[in-house]
């Protein structure tokens, strides 16, 4: 039996009805005839379909073709087209179409009613019965040209197959077919009892007597777990699966087992099963499940970057975004949100509000940015990578403006086509700050360098007048010192004459005097000796500030030094009645320096000693400091002592600690400048350690070999 090719859709009606003609014209058995009707007839009505007549090599009649119908709606169809006295028999000798309800059959075979249309040649009994499940008497125009086309044809079908010789055994091409399918098919009962198998089902369920142990137990393992499966199905269709064993590899198989109940000709209900093999499925689902288990820790691990990513992109300062190559904002960091996002949580409060506010500068920062990005879009630019460039953007928040530098680069893929565009912003007020700074710092410095040149100027102009003034001190000072030797000279002269004649005098040149004469010149001896020490004294510091104070160096030793010293002292020594020791270090060595300077110095401070002390006495010492290769002679009393805040002032011209006029002690004032000065000469200094009430202590320091200036 030749198959005919599938039908077009329904609702193509003048290609439809071609075509089923084309197809009622090859059909070679009553039984294709029929099925072609039905389903032409089920697909354009949407309907259940079914076509009666008469059996192949029975008696009775049988369902040839249905759509939408159990067999045992079927075979009560076929009863009832049999059974005399039935609403179907009258359809054989009756012409015309006829709209039965659902209950005119016994057994509501087709629910909803039916419309039913005897099949034949015209004016000759019908041979079959077409029913088709429509609601109501009419009969469509469709239904109306099927069973003119296709009653005469049937009518011819079967009284063909009338004629044909009855084949004793089921049908060798359709055994031939179905064992020409790929999946494993069987006809069971409904206890699982295998009735026919193809030739893919005997190699899994059907093994000979001569097969081997193995494929034995392991066919009864398949026919086992077969009929377990095909008794969870019961009597409708149904589709599960069932895992089998292979019998010759021994391999486990998955099996999808769909079983349909069919009703056989001769009345018994036997089950149709097809297994379809899904073991090759059912790995390919293991492996798409591994795939997609894999999948999903790639998406966890992308995830996971992500998330990394972003809290990286969130811990830097400066916003970063990234868009795709139409410009769109892809990613933002934290920062760059505050500036380009707006919070969508917030929404709006109206018009003229603060969000308002808010909103209008996140828009003004977006389209200013996209303006930046369009120096890096569009062909025009595809040779940009790069573009660089300082925006002002607003503070959403406060409004204030916000300089920022942008640099976008362009993210290319492995064939360089665009994927992306990131763009990193730096904010540039920390450096317009900076850069005010320091220009108002550089303002500051050039004020600060014109008052410092104004104040050196002024500086410079007050050295001149301290100059000039330095040089008039001088003259001024110059004059006095000539001043004052000029005064001394003259002042010594006549007093030498007086202190000779004096002498003369005392000495009776102009015979005996008298003694009121002689006290009276004796005072007058005595007064003018004091008065030609101070003439001296003045005459010293004058050279000496004149520079016209000359050094005479030569060898001299201490110890003989201070024998001299001692000897002119001595009157006074013995006037004072003080105790006056010297104490001289056994190491001292001999002296290159002006001799007479220094016994004046010692003079003067043995002096000084012997009259600021009452009662005690004066200790005089002198010792070598081989480290610092200076001499010390030192004169320590047990005077009166000098407190702290005076010891400098004594050191000047015409100072002493008593300056008033009823001062308990004479003297110029001039003794210890001297001492300083001609100490300086010698390349030397005099110290002081002393306290009122615990004496004084001067010391001469001089180098043993003096050098000549």
């Amino acid at each position: 039996m030749a198959s005919p090719a599938p039908l077009p859709p329904a609702e193509v009606d003048p290609g439809a009805r071609l075509v089923l003609a084309e197809h009622l014209l090859a059909c070679e058995s009553a039984v294709a005839c029929a099925r072609a009707v039905v389903e032409w007839l089920a697909r354009r009505h949407g309907a259940p379909a079914a076509c009666v007549g008469p059996g192949e090599g029975a008696p009775t009649s049988v369902c040839l073709a249905s759509e939408g119908l159990t067999g045992a709606q079927q075979a009560a169809l076929a009863r009832a087209w049999d059974a005399p006295g039935s609403p179907l028999s009258t359809f054989r000798t009756r012409p015309g179409a006829r709209w039965l309800a659902a209950d005119a059959l016994e057994g509501a075979a087709m629910p909803g009613g039916f419309l039913a249309v005897p099949l034949g040649r015209p004016g000759a009994t019908a041979v079959a019965l077409l029913m088709v499940g429509l609601p109501g008497p009419a009969v469509p125009e469709d239904v109306a040209w099927v069973a003119s086309s296709a009653g005469p044809h049937l009518a011819r079908q079967l009284a063909s197959d009338a004629r044909a010789p009855r084949r004793p055994e089921p049908d060798r091409l359709l055994r031939r077919v179905i064992n020409a399918v790929s999946d494993p098919v069987l006809l069971t009962d409904t206890e699982g009892t295998l009735l026919f198998a193809n030739a893919r089902a005997e190699g899994l369920l059907v093994a000979g007597p001569d097969a081997s142990p193995g494929r034995t137990r392991a066919v009864e393992l398949n026919q086992r777990l077969f009929r377990e499966t095909l008794a969870q199905g019961g009597t409708t269709v149904h589709r599960r699966e069932v895992p089998l064993v292979d019998p010759l590899e021994g391999m486990d198989l998955l099996f999808e087992l769909v079983t349909t109940p069919v009703l056989a000709p001769d009345g018994p209900s036997v089950v149709v099963s097809v297994l379809r093999n899904l073991t090759d499925l059912g790995r390919a689902t293991q492996a798409l499940g591994e795939s997609y288990r894999q999948l999903r820790a790639t998406e966890r691990e992308a995830r996971s970057d992500r998330h990394r990513l972003d809290r990286v992109l969130d811990s830097v300062a400066d916003p970063i975004i990234l868009t795709d190559p139409a410009g769109g904002m892809v990613m933002m960091n934290d920062p760059a949100e505050r500036l380009f996002a707006w919070p969508q949580a917030q929404g709006t409060s109206g018009e003229g509000t603060a969000d308002e506010a808010i909103l209008r500068r996140v828009r003004a920062n977006d389209a200013l940015f996209a303006s930046f990005l369009g120096n890096l879009l569009g062909p025009v630019n595809a040779s940009v990578s790069r573009w660089k460039s300082q925006l002002t953007l607003d503070d959403p928040g406060t409004g204030s403006p916000v300089p920022m530098e942008a640099m976008a680069n362009k993210v290319l893929g492995d064939g360089g086509e665009l994927t992306g565009i990131v763009t990193v912003f730096h904010d540039r007020s920390e450096v317009l700050e900076r850069a005010r700074l320091l220009e108002r710092v550089k303002e500051v410095s050039s004020e600060l360098e014109a008052r410092v040149q104004s104040a050196t100027a002024e500086l410079a102009e007050q050295n001149e007048k301290l100059r000039r003034q330095a040089i008039q001190l001088e003259q001024a000072s110059a004059a006095k010192s000539q001043f004052l030797a000029n005064m001394s000279h003259e002042f010594r002269t006549p007093l030498n004459a007086i202190l000779g004649y004096t002498n003369m005098l005392l000495q009776g040149v102009s015979g005996e005097m008298t003694p009121p004469q002689r006290r009276n010149l004796t005072r007058i001896d005595s007064n003018g000796r004091h008065l030609l020490e101070v003439i001296n004294e003045i005459l010293d510091i004058t050279r000496i500030e004149a520079g016209r104070m000359p050094l005479h160096l030569s060898d001299f030793g201490i110890p003989e030094l201070l024998q001299e010293v001692m000897a002119e002292m001595d009157p006074i020594i013995a006037r004072s009645k003080l105790t006056v020791e010297t104490r001289l270090d056994a190491s001292l060595p001999g002296v290159w320096s002006d001799r007479q300077k220094v016994k004046q110095i010692v003079l003067n401070l043995l002096s000084n000693a012997l009259k600021f002390t009452h009662e005690g006495g004066v200790h005089i010492a002198a010792e070598y400091q081989n480290a610092t290769g200076t001499v010390a002679i030192s004169v320590k009393d047990t005077g009166i002592g000098i407190d702290v805040s005076n010891q400098e002032k004594i050191f000047e011209d015409f100072q002493q600690v008593d300056s008033s006029p009823t001062r308990a002690y004479g003297g110029t004032g001039l003794g210890l400048s001297i001492c300083r000065r001609l100490a300086a000469m010698l390349g030397g200094r005099v110290s002081l350690q002393s306290a009122p009430g615990q004496g004084s202590t001067f010391t001469l320091h001089f180098p043993r070999r003096a050098r000549r200036t």
